[in-house]
């Protein structure tokens, strides 16, 4: 089994959020966030996370730990991106499996950019077991490809400080330029659209199968992604506490 991780991570969800209530005390079942690219997963996954006080599982740190702290699996999964090859499932599989037995995933997490395949969703049903986890509930962000186009080839980043900015969206006061600093916006090369439409492609090859495979056991909750990101992030909270049998009201 292969794997299409990088060591940067996603980097494609970078919509602000406003915070949202009061932190609770974890969920029952693991979460999984699955949606094409530009559907602002990484953030309501965080935002998701800080209200529950659960982890936020984003492969892409992951790595990033791993390689920081110069762990096995780190050194071996960089010698296959180093080599500009795909980091083999078994390894991922198990940096999941390592981290999800940590104290802190104890009462829940919340899973970002795994599984992609299949073959993963299969690996993760064996490792929930193994833990004697409860199986998972899925979030299925959807959004229309014109939308994540129109999201992903507006956005821009000031060079100085990294500010977000959307030129169909949210532009800034100054064409090409940052309202905080002044600095340069510039296009990030996967923001382009032919860079998209690849990663769309993709997706649509290898991660709808997982939805399909979810959803044939009803473990499928669909979440509209196209509203405004505080709308979303409600509508996501309201489904959780549902799904979860809180029955609080936001």
């Amino acid at each position: 089994m292969r794997d299409s991780y990088a060591a940067g991570g996603s980097g494609a969800d970078d919509i602000k959020v406003a915070p949202q209530g009061s932190a609770a005390k974890g969920f029952p079942r693991p979460v999984i966030l699955i949606g094409p690219p530009g559907a602002g997963k990484g953030t309501q996954a965080k935002t998701v996370a800080a209200r529950y006080g659960v982890p936020h599982l984003s492969t892409g740190d992951m790595f990033r730990d791993h390689f920081g702290r110069g762990t096995e699996l780190g050194v071996r999964a960089k010698a296959f991106m180093d080599r500009g090859e795909l980091v083999p499932d078994e390894i991922v599989v198990a940096m999941i499996e390592q981290r999800i037995a940590a104290p802190d995933c104890a009462h829940g997490f919340i899973l970002d950019g795994f599984p992609r395949t299949v073959a993963q969703a299969e690996a993760l049903d064996r490792m929930l077991g193994r833990a004697g986890r409860s199986e998972p509930l899925v979030v299925h962000v959807k959004l229309d490809s014109s939308l994540i186009l129109r999201r992903l080839t507006g956005r821009r980043m000031c060079k100085v400080g990294g500010e977000i900015y959307n030129i169909y969206d949210r532009p800034p006061k100054t064409p090409n330029r940052c309202d905080h600093d002044g600095g340069e916006l510039a296009q990030r090369d996967d923001d382009r659209e032919e860079v998209i439409r690849e990663r769309l492609a993709a997706y649509e090859e290898h991660t709808q199968p997982v939805v399909a495979y979810y959803r044939q056991r009803g473990l499928v909750q669909d979440l509209d992604g196209s509203g405004a990101p505080e709308a979303v992030t409600r509508a996501l909270f309201e489904l959780i506490d549902r799904e979860e049998g809180r029955g609080r009201h936001l």
